[in-house]
């Protein structure tokens, strides 16, 4: 076999490997959301967003809930009879307002119960559509984050408040208009959400006593937009939220891994580690012998 005939040989392997690995994590994925989905009796949809990359250039680009999310998510709640819950899992930064406000209308809409699934993280729109849900299941360490708006790359509590720290003479016409606009966006959330947490399908999922302390907590501006919210704190708010996780959503995100580019950041021995008795010393040994 010539030189020519490897490079051939390792130029097939190189496009139908990529395809075949594939095809077979996509049969896992499968298999793993059908075992799940059997198991709870339930439908089991996915909403994961990792940190991408284009695979020539390499560029980051980060990935959020977007009106293709959104179209997806609602033909997977159309094809679920009204009878049989939904557990949705979700891995995302947030994203789109309009995408995330389409599901999380249609999961309140839907008659059986709403389970969501955090194993790390579910901020900004992901948070939104935790509280569409009837229950939120969280690992100990996962969080969920404010849903307060954002106009651009500034928060609209921000905006609101130069008027408050400036006379309104001395404030540019194009704050003025963001202050305005950032006044309705707080309005317009806290509306939506003020619906959800007062949902009663099947049941009241939020006391009622406890939907405005959640309101001023988490879309007001009172923290920062990444600021985490612990299992803790969201359930001292009154948020439905239960600790402990299925050993099921660690299996099937670890399908959904962050792309390979070199070097790995994180590495370890993927087995736990039980305490075993330590070997006796070689001076014990020789003393044993005497």
């Amino acid at each position: 076999m010539g030189f020519s005939d490897l490079f051939l040989v390792f130029l097939v392997f190189s496009v139908v490997q990529p395809a075949i690995s594939k095809f077979v994590t996509q049969n896992r994925r499968l298999g793993s959301i059908r075992s799940f989905e059997q198991k709870r009796g339930s439908r089991v949809i996915l909403l994961i967003h990792r940190q991408e990359s284009v695979s020539f250039l390499g560029i980051p680009l980060a990935k959020f809930i977007n009106i293709e999310d959104s179209e997806q998510v609602l033909r997977a709640i159309r094809l679920t009879p009204p009878d049989v819950p939904i557990d949705l899992i979700l891995h995302t930064p947030g994203g789109l307002v309009l995408a995330t406000e389409q599901i999380a209308r249609a999961l309140v809409r839907h008659r059986a119960k709403v389970t969501v699934f955090v194993a790390h993280y579910a901020m900004s729109g992901g948070t939104m559509l935790a509280m569409a849900a009837d229950e939120i299941v969280m690992d100990e360490n996962a969080v969920l984050g404010p849903v307060d708006p954002q106009l651009g790359n500034m928060a609209a509590a921000s905006i609101l408040s130069v008027l408050e720290k400036k006379p309104i003479a001395e404030i540019d016409d194009q704050t003025v208009v963001m202050a305005d606009l950032a006044q309705k966006a707080q309005r317009q959330v806290q509306r939506f959400v003020r619906t959800l947490l007062e949902d009663d399908n099947p049941k009241q999922k939020v006391l009622p006593e406890n939907i405005d302390k959640i309101l001023d907590a988490l879309t007001t501006g009172r923290v920062t937009h990444d600021y985490p919210v612990t299992v803790e704190e969201a359930t001292e708010l009154g948020l439905p939220v239960v600790a402990g996780l299925p050993l099921e959503i660690y299996s099937l995100m670890e399908l959904y891994p962050q792309p390979a580019t070199g070097r790995p950041s994180v590495q370890y021995i993927p087995m736990p580690y039980d305490r075993r008795p330590s070997l006796p010393s070689s001076q014990g040994d020789r003393s044993a012998q005497r």
